[in-house]
C-alpha cells in the first residue's frame, strides 16, 4: 500500500514539478501511521533520488551556479547531520508540531513566487553583483538551510530559492537547478544522519523511492499538457494541504 500510495503521489509530483517530501512526511505519518523521526529520514533521503535527474537535466543546460551551489551544499552538508541529530531530541508530538509549520511556511513563500513575484521585486533588492566569491556566506547560508532540512525533514527548496535570489544574486532561470544541486547533498547527509540514529526504516524506505520515482517519470510526460493556473495552484497545494492535514491529524 505505501508502494502504490507513492506511486500516486509520485506522478503528482511529477505532474505539478514540486519536490513534495511535506506531502510525503504527512502521508507516512497520518495515512499510515508511521513515527514522525522515520518518516522524516524516509522522506529525506528519498529526495537524495528523485532530485538526481532533475540536476543532470539542469546541468546539461547549464541552468546551475556551480560553485555557489558547491559551497551551499557543503555548509548544507554539515547542517543537516546536525538538525538530523537534533531531531532525536524533540518529542514526537512537538515535532509533527514543528515539520507541519515549516511545511505551511513553505507553502507560503511559494504562493508569493507564484502569484506576487512582484512584491518580491518591489520589497527585496535583488544583488546586481553576484556574492558567489563570498565563500562563508555560501556556506553560513548552507548551514541554516541544511538544519531546517535535517531536522524536519524538508527539502527546505524554498528557503534555498530565496536565499539564491536574494543573497547571491542568482538569476530564477538558475535558481532552480542550483538549488536541485544544493538539495542533493543536504538529503545524503540529513538521510546518513537519520541512519546513525536508528530512524531509517529500509523497507519502506525503498517502497517510497520507488513509488516516487516511477510516478515522477510519469507525471512529468502530463505536465506541459496542463494549463498553467492548474500548475501554479497545484504547486501552492501541495505542501498547503500536506501541512494542515500534518497539524490538524497527527
Amino acid at each position: 500500500m505505501i508502494f502504490l500510495s507513492m506511486l500516486l503521489l509520485g506522478t503528482l509530483i511529477g505532474f505539478v514539478g514540486a519536490g513534495g517530501a511535506g506531502v510525503t512526511i504527512t502521508l507516512l505519518t497520518v495515512g499510515f501511521n508511521i513515527p514522525i523521526h522515520i518518516a522524516l529520514g524516509v522522506a529525506l533521503s528519498s529526495m537524495v533520488f528523485t532530485m538526481i535527474s532533475g540536476v543532470i537535466s539542469h546541468l546539461r543546460e547549464n541552468e546551475v551556479e556551480l560553485k555557489t551551489g558547491l559551497i551551499i551544499g557543503l555548509g548544507g552538508v554539515i547542517g543537516a547531520f546536525i538538525g538530523a541529530k537534533f531531531s532525536t531530541i524533540i518529542p514526537e508530538n512537538i515535532l509533527s508540531i514543528f515539520t507541519a509549520l515549516m511545511i505551511i511556511l513553505s507553502a507560503l513563500i511559494l504562493y508569493i513566487k507564484v502569484y506576487h513575484n512582484d512584491l518580491l521585486n518591489k520589497y527585496l533588492k535583488v544583488p546586481t553583483t553576484s556574492l558567489a566569491g563570498k565563500n562563508i556566506y555560501g556556506i553560513l547560508v548552507g548551514c541554516i538551510n541544511g538544519f531546517l532540512s535535517g531536522a524536519f525533514g524538508i527539502g527546505a527548496a524554498a528557503f534555498i530559492q530565496i536565499s539564491l535570489l536574494i543573497i547571491f544574486g542568482v538569476p530564477l532561470l538558475k535558481s532552480i537547478g542550483t538549488c536541485m544541486l544544493i538539495i542533493l547533498p543536504i538529503s545524503a547527509s540529513g538521510g546518513l544522519g537519520y541512519l546513525t540514529s536508528g530512524n531509517l526504516d529500509f523497507t519502506i524506505f525503498l517502497q517510497t523511492v520507488a513509488g516516487l520515482m516511477i510516478g515522477a517519470f510519469i507525471g512529468s510526460k502530463f505536465t506541459h499538457l496542463a494549463p498553467k493556473p492548474i500548475l501554479k495552484f497545484a504547486i501552492v497545494a501541495m505542501p498547503t494541504i500536506g501541512g494542515l492535514i500534518l497539524l490538524l491529524f497527527h
